[in-house]
């Protein structure tokens, strides 16, 4: 673009031209001028209001022309439909002793059996559901009429269009995302599974008396700040390994999973992750251990007012393997969250857009963005939830 706030004539001439072939079936010409760009939209045009509109909301629902788009966070845990379908119906395998060789017991006169059943235990997970999200935008006739005017006059029309609606859809990926993750959260704390207590952990260890907010105070977070670094990438290191440790394990369906250090996700307070990054980076020479994993920081877990605090009522998958519906919590002091790719996410399907017929009354078309979003919690998979407390 040629600048930050302002689309070009190039710009505008190959939205034209993009939407122009939507609507005529025919390839997209240059254009040299704007002379050439308003004789392209009253051909346009020719073909009908509505068969233009339609190809517009078609080809800015899948693209962002804006002058500030936003961009979503935790966009790490988006599944694409691939991974999602790996998703819905998961089997795991649990670990069986091993056999025991028969040679060195061998009998005159008896036989082994070769033929011996020996089945896998199988753990299979389901996950159910989804969400509608659903924008409606108002396209009045007169202002089709004023955007093929000139490449300005349309470049002006697509980001007005484009930058409210896809701004909305990005947050409601977070907002679905930020509920994926304050579940996850909620499930762990309620069944009190793998959480973390850092500050009672280092004072255990130093023999302070330190609290939630003096650790942050300037005499103690220097020394904080290296233990906490080094506590988290124990950590990772711990989840690294093949066991049952930071899962629910379901009861007769136990299973040994590992998480690599390339799928660690770790959503970290961002007030301590700069101070680690701050301190400890800056007094060693050594590569930051928390590169080798997707590290994320997080500016607050659910309202930015009280950015430290999730509220949830948490559904968490128990020992039998059943669905616990937990009670109201608040969860205060919130540092972090590590977990395997798998343990969560969301994914986005049955995207679609529609223009009602023109409403000859009004002068208008009514043009709706739907899709439906996904997500799951699967605590068989390893995650840690890191207290400040």
């Amino acid at each position: 673009m040629a600048g930050v706030n302002t689309m070009s004539f190039e710009d505008a001439s190959g939205i034209l031209n993009n939407v122009r072939k939507q609507v005529t079936g025919e390839d997209p010409i240059a254009i040299l001028d704007e002379t050439q760009f308003v004789s392209v939209a009253t051909t346009l045009l020719q073909a009908g209001y509505e068969p233009v509109l339609e190809a517009i909301t078609q080809m800015v629902s899948r693209t962002i022309f804006s002058i500030r788009p936003y961009n979503r966070k935790f966009a790490g845990i988006k599944m694409d439909s691939e991974q999602w379908g790996a998703i819905v119906r998961k089997l795991s395998i649990a670990d069986k002793d091993w056999e025991t060789d028969v040679r060195y017991e061998l009998v005159d006169g008896e036989s082994v059996d070769m033929y011996r059943v020996n089945k896998p235990e199988i753990l299979q997970t389901n996950f159910y559901g989804f969400n509608t999200f659903d924008k409606m935008v108002t396209f009045f006739r007169d202002q089709l009429d004023s955007a093929f005017k000139s490449s300005s006059d349309f470049g002006r029309f697509v980001a007005m269009v484009t930058q409210n609606v896809s701004d909305m859809i990005e947050q409601a990926f977070e907002s679905i995302a930020r509920m994926t993750i304050a579940n996850f959260i909620g499930g762990k704390v309620a069944s009190n599974n793998s959480v973390i207590h850092l500050v009672t952990e280092y004072n255990a260890e130093t023999g302070l008396s330190l609290t939630s907010q003096t650790i942050f105070a300037p005499e103690n977070i220097n020394d904080f700040s290296k233990w906490c670094y080094a506590r988290i990438t124990t950590l990772m290191g711990l989840m690294s390994e093949r066991s049952q440790e930071f899962q629910i394990n379901v009861t007769g369906k136990e299973i040994n999973r590992h998480t690599p250090y390339e799928l660690q996700k770790v959503y970290m307070y961002a007030p301590l992750l700069n101070e680690m990054r701050a301190r400890v980076l800056a007094d060693t020479f050594h590569k930051d251990m928390l590169e080798k994993a997707d590290v994320e920081e997080v500016n607050y877990w659910q309202s930015i007012k009280t950015p430290e605090q999730i509220k949830v009522k948490p559904a968490y998958t128990d020992a039998n393997g059943q669905v616990v519906d937990g009670a109201e919590m608040t969860i205060e002091n919130l540092a972090g969250v590590l977990f395997d790719r798998d343990a969560l996410g969301y994914t986005e399907i049955h995207r679609w857009t529609a223009t009602t017929p023109f409403n000859v009354k009004g002068g208008y078309w009514n043009t709706n963005w739907v899709f439906d979003l996904r997500w799951y919690n699967d605590f068989t998979e390893k995650g840690i939830v890191l207290m400040l407390d």
